[in-house]
């Protein structure tokens, strides 16, 4: 009798680092969840810019990958098998949340969590839009909505916050939380995702590339920049001495903030289960918007990688997995 064959799947995998032509539709193995990890069945997942740093190799010094790697960390599903000693989820949930960074993703048939990092879905969004979320939103929630969070602009009612880079997937969810703090939103975007950065509720739209930030706003309490490059330097031009300038993506240090007065913050978002069940009731009680760009079928993921290295999204693109 023959042998048994390994059970595969359907995923997106890269054999070397490199452009998004790297990224290759194949039968890869299905995983088998150990102590602590769950089986998800994936019905979607999402593409982030770190998405792209690992796929490049830019990280592959900070987070040794094994190849053939499956990208994608964003994840929204059922529980199809819960590993031995692992509690809090059961077979048929439906959960959304991340996946290890340090082991193969989402985009995939099945992928491997852990329930600390996961949330039951919100009611009121299928698994598409439910996928666009986990770490959009904890990056946002945890750079401004958390008071005793080393990491955060503790941002106050009545404050002022710059955001720049207001209109894709962190942006879009960082406007709606400022805005639920009470504080006033000065979004910077390209001038064709004005429209959409007024409709998530900023307070004032500058167009990046027709004017500049320190020429409309001065005096304001916190930075968020989600973008980086040259126009960072400028950003601090618009903060009042003692306030702070937060960055997802400058390596910026504590010495740059101490040299001008004030102090910078590089976000590092943590995945966290209860934070993502805080912004699921928000979302379930329709507070908190949930903007999908674009939605691409698995096999077609090496267009999602493109489209978000152009930098003009406007929320997040999705990769439809299950239907």
């Amino acid at each position: 009798m023959a042998a048994n064959k390994p059970a595969t799947m359907k995923a997106i995998r890269f054999h070397d680092y490199g452009g998004p032509e790297v990224l290759v539709y194949e039968d890869a193995p299905k995983p088998v969840p150990g102590p602590g990890e769950l089986l998800v069945q994936v019905y979607a997942a999402s593409v982030n810019p770190v998405d792209l740093m690992i796929r490049s190799g830019m990280l592959k010094e900070m987070i040794p990958h094994t190849l053939p790697l499956i990208p994608g960390w964003d994840v929204s599903g059922v529980v199809e098998a819960v590993g031995p000693d692992t509690p809090t989820y059961v077979v048929g949930d439906e959960v959304f949340g991340r996946c290890e960074i340090t082991g193969n993703g989402s985009f995939a048939e099945y992928a491997i969590a852990k329930p600390a990092a996961l949330a039951i879905r919100p009611r009121f969004l299928d698994h598409t839009r439910a996928a666009a979320v986990p770490l959009a939103a904890l990056t946002a929630w945890q750079a401004i909505s958390l008071d005793r969070y080393e990491r955060s602009l503790r941002l106050a009612s009545g404050q002022t916050i710059v955001i720049r880079g207001a209109a894709g997937g962190v942006g879009s969810f960082a406007v709606q939380f400022a805005k639920l703090r009470g504080a006033r939103v000065a979004a910077v975007v390209l001038p064709e995702q004005a429209k959409f950065a007024r409709e998530l509720g900023a307070d004032i739209v500058i167009e990046e590339g027709r004017l500049r930030a320190k020429d409309v706003v001065k005096g304001a309490d916190a930075v968020l920049d989600l973008v980086g490059g040259p126009g960072l330097d400028e950003l601090w031009d618009v903060l009042k001495p003692g306030s702070s300038l937060a960055s997802t993506v400058a390596p910026i240090t504590y010495e740059d903030g101490r040299k001008r007065g004030m102090h910078a913050i590089a976000v590092r978002a943590q995945p966290n289960g209860e934070h993502l069940a805080e912004i699921a009731r928000l979302i379930d009680d329709r507070k908190v918007r949930v903007a999908v760009s674009e939605v691409i079928p698995l096999a077609e993921a090496r267009r999602a990688h493109e489209l978000l290295a152009l930098g003009k999204t406007r929320g997040k693109i999705v990769i439809q997995v299950t239907e």
